[in-house]
């Protein structure tokens, strides 16, 4: 007797013709665009504004060497003579200079772009050294357990107990001790990437600490345990795809936070140094001819840090809901 029918067999035969075989399969753009992620990015107004004011952002950025007017970075074109020159739409002004120069007189529209690439580096390569040591020590913590669950923990309760700031005035104080101010200098874009990095992870580590604790005790670990297959491979292909959600919406919140530790410490005088500004040391340099009338050297870079902070917060906060259901 036939398992099947003779209708069931023409259906199937149906869907084995080439005209079926030749179909293609819904893409990853078609998957994005039918998703309620995508459809809650449109539904908000905010986050699409936020979203364009990014992506400007970040162009401006990445093409600064390309679309900027001048090089602030070569010294041979800056002329002293060209120093503290107003915005075009005041007296005394110079078409060359849109924004305005610095003391060094520099541009300041191409400081900003420079500036802003080069805070937007150094943000995210903190947040991702952040996320990597912050998601191994958590992953560790909350599989292994018992003592190195115990000191890992207490490692991050004690660095919660200092600020970031401090944390990298004190990272900066160790290097001017070892390498001296000379060479500090050019060690400086890696010593600020380690100490926002060593300021962030506890965020991570604690996050992905509790998923995996959950995750751990589950059937599809424990039969992963039961086959023999070793800690290091069941916490990296098993767990670590099932917790790294929570970490997409820290990694953004933390780039924000990042960008403004970053300027904070260059206005400091321990972050980026004048002869490569950051838009923390651009808006330092501006505070020094605050009050004596060149208020343009601050408060243009001040509106560029407060653009790019605002629109890579509004994305976090959109971000957050989006992937937590009982947000939406």
């Amino acid at each position: 007797m036939p398992l099947y029918g003779n209708e069931d067999v023409k259906a199937a035969v149906a869907d084995r013709t080439p005209e079926s075989l030749s179909a293609p399969a819904p893409g990853t753009v078609s998957s994005i665009i039918d998703s309620d992620m995508f459809h809650s990015f449109l539904r908000s107004k905010v986050t699409v504004f936020a979203a364009t004011g990014t992506l400007i952002l970040f162009l401006l950025a990445v093409l600064a060497p390309w679309i900027s007017p001048h090089d602030p970075f070569d010294l041979a074109s800056l002329s002293i003579m060209d120093a503290r020159v107003p915005p075009v739409w005041m007296d005394y002004s110079d078409p060359r200079f849109i924004l305005g120069t610095d003391d060094q007189g520099r541009d300041l529209l191409s400081g900003i772009f420079y500036g802003m690439r080069i805070s937007l580096i150094v943000g995210f390569c903190s947040v991702i050294a952040a996320a990597f040591l912050g998601i191994t020590l958590g992953l560790v913590a909350g599989y292994m357990g018992g003592r190195v669950d115990a000191v890992i923990m207490r490692i991050a309760d004690i660095q919660l107990t200092f600020p970031a700031i401090l944390i990298a005035l004190l990272i900066d104080g160790a290097a001017r001790g070892i390498f001296g101010s000379l060479n500090r200098e050019v060690f400086s874009f890696w010593i600020l990437i380690f100490s926002l990095a060593l300021s962030f992870w506890v965020q991570y580590a604690r996050t992905i600490r509790g998923s995996t604790m959950v995750e751990k005790n589950k059937e599809y670990v424990q039969a992963a345990r039961v086959i023999g297959i070793p800690a290091p491979i069941i916490m990296v292909r098993h767990i670590l795809p099932n917790v790294t959600g929570p970490v997409l919406v820290i990694g953004t919140i933390n780039l924000a936070l990042a960008i403004v530790t970053e300027a904070t410490l260059s206005f400091l005088g321990v972050g980026m140094p004048p002869t490569q500004p950051s838009l923390g040391t651009l808006i330092s340099i501006g505070n020094d001819f605050l009050y004596s009338g060149e208020w343009w050297i601050a408060i243009f870079p001040g509106l560029a840090l407060a653009l790019l902070v605002l629109n890579v917060n509004l994305l976090g906060d959109w971000l957050r809901d989006a992937l937590n259901p009982k947000l939406r």
